[in-house]
């Protein structure tokens, strides 16, 4: 197992606090060239958007070697850190997930605190020690962004999400993670109030409704994900071009 010390360095740093790392999540290799000749400091893939590239559903239904070698097939077109969403880690075991991850040249991993298949929350204490345990065998050689489902998957009543996000955050951070991930979470004062709560690096997904990426800048977020989003977007647009070319028209003239 080698790790490439410099850019898992540059990655870590990136996470600043009002001055967040922006990630237009990729979904292959051409993808990754196009996140990197855009300019940004590094490359995301998101899990959703491989695995519907893959010819999988989300939520681990990919082979984790095929996941890891589209990874792997990411880090090799571009020459900026690569961070992997790993979901919760394809069923393997701590040591075993951290050494073939780092085997790609990946220097970072998302990884979720719910049961990819039920979807029910994982047990907070439960998540904190398996995010110990992926911090223990990987050192400092990766930067974990742990994300917390608790907006998605647990309460509905805003506070009481609120408060279950922070409990986990604290947890997680404290565990090892370096930056958390409260997905789902899209309102300014819940991102205001959860950044000011939580003591750490936080990650706002955007999407339609999320506020801009200068008042998150001002709200204190330390890193931006955009998901399956974009791959969304261009599926759709190409799903148009191909009908347009089944109905005999031009698929360029699409608006």
């Amino acid at each position: 197992m080698t790790t490439d010390t410099a850019a898992v360095a540059v990655l870590r740093a990136l996470h600043v606090p009002g001055k967040p790392l922006i990630l237009p999540n990729a979904w292959d290799a051409a993808s990754a060239v196009a996140v990197r000749e855009a300019g940004f400091a590094a490359v995301a893939t998101g899990s959703a958007a491989v695995a519907r590239v893959l010819g999988y559903e989300d939520h681990e239904a990919t082979p984790v070697a095929e996941m890891l070698a589209a990874v792997a097939r990411v880090v090799r077109v571009v020459d900026v850190p690569v961070t992997a969403d790993m979901e919760r880690g394809y069923g393997l075991e701590p040591a075993e997930l951290v050494e073939r991850l780092l085997g790609t040249g990946a220097v970072g991993c998302n990884l979720e605190d719910s049961d990819p298949r039920s979807g029910e929350l994982i047990e907070a204490e439960r998540q904190a020690a398996f995010l110990a345990e992926v911090r223990a065998a990987a050192g400092q050689a990766l930067v974990i962004n742990a994300r917390i489902d608790a907006y998605i998957r647990g309460e509905s009543n805003p506070d009481r999400a609120r408060a279950e996000a922070v409990h986990r955050a604290r947890s997680y951070l404290e565990a090892g993670a370096d930056c958390v991930y409260p997905i789902g979470l899209a309102d300014e004062a819940g991102i205001k109030a959860l950044v000011g709560e939580v003591g750490g690096p936080v990650n706002i997904l955007f999407a339609p409704g999320t506020p801009s990426l200068e008042r998150l800048a001002e709200l204190g977020v330390a890193r931006v994900s955009y998901g399956h989003g974009l791959h969304e977007a261009a599926h759709r647009y190409a799903t148009r071009m191909i009908q347009a070319v089944s109905e005999g028209r031009d698929p360029y003239q699409l608006h």
